[in-house]
């Protein structure tokens, strides 16, 4: 992974070190922070490809860090945490975190954790040229524009996160299918994701969120003991 960067934000300087040891072998990149404020800085001033934040930190703590940075930068987030209690790790994924790890962990789970998440964001290789580009796919008041990757719902443009973007639009290829938690982690996020499962929950809740304003109902529906289904007027 030449040229990879990669920023840690930790007040612990013991798992700063091992995590530094362990990266140098890879030969990626490191930069470091001792709490969110550091962090923020370094984000815009570094550029890293991930960043991984610490939940308990001085100063500002990594939920905090992690909310400031959703709200310019779109680059992966893991974050650290020595809490292993479902709220805590349900609370920094609705805050936009990736994935998380608890500690205490080995830098090698640790990579495997950023290896996946890039894994999931490579595009697919592009099939045969005379290959029809995918259709869009219309609804009475939802529109997605597959290859410009963009949503029109009510008449108005909706900003959505890569996975977010991507759950909505597998779900709507087929509407009315509903689908389990573990078959949308597969289909979606990978089979190799190793991460909650509550995290298609948290993009459910966001996907929600974003479009029940402009289209006036929800698109999304719960199936209790299964899963979901999207479901809309054509």
């Amino acid at each position: 992974m030449n040229g990879f960067k990669v920023l840690v934000a930790d007040d612990d300087p013991n798992v700063l070190e091992i995590i530094r040891l362990y990266f140098e072998t890879q030969n990626i990149e490191l930069v470091t922070a001792n709490n969110g404020e550091e962090a923020l800085a370094q984000v815009e001033k570094a550029a890293p490809d991930v960043i991984l934040l610490d939940v308990m930190m001085p100063i500002m703590d990594g939920y905090d860090a992690c909310r400031e940075i959703r709200k310019r930068y779109d680059t992966p987030i893991i974050m650290l945490t020595a809490k292993n209690e479902e709220f805590d790790r349900v609370l920094g994924l609705e805050l936009g975190a990736d994935d998380y790890v608890t500690k205490p962990f080995s830098p090698r789970e640790l990579m495997a954790r950023i290896k996946a998440i890039f894994r999931r964001m490579q595009p697919r290789q592009p099939g045969k040229s005379e290959e029809a580009p995918p259709e869009d796919l219309r609804f009475k008041n939802l529109s997605i524009f597959l290859q410009r990757r963009e949503v029109i719902a009510g008449g108005e443009k909706i900003t959505l996160r890569p996975k977010e973007f991507d759950l909505l639009t597998f779900m709507a290829k087929s509407p009315g299918s509903v689908f389990t938690r573990e078959q949308l982690l597969e289909q979606v996020w990978g089979y190799d994701f190793i991460g909650d499962i509550r995290t298609v929950d948290v993009h459910v809740k966001k996907l929600r969120q974003k479009l029940r304003t402009p289209i006036q109902k929800d698109c999304i529906h719960t199936v209790w003991g299964v899963g979901y289904k999207f479901e809309v007027e054509n």
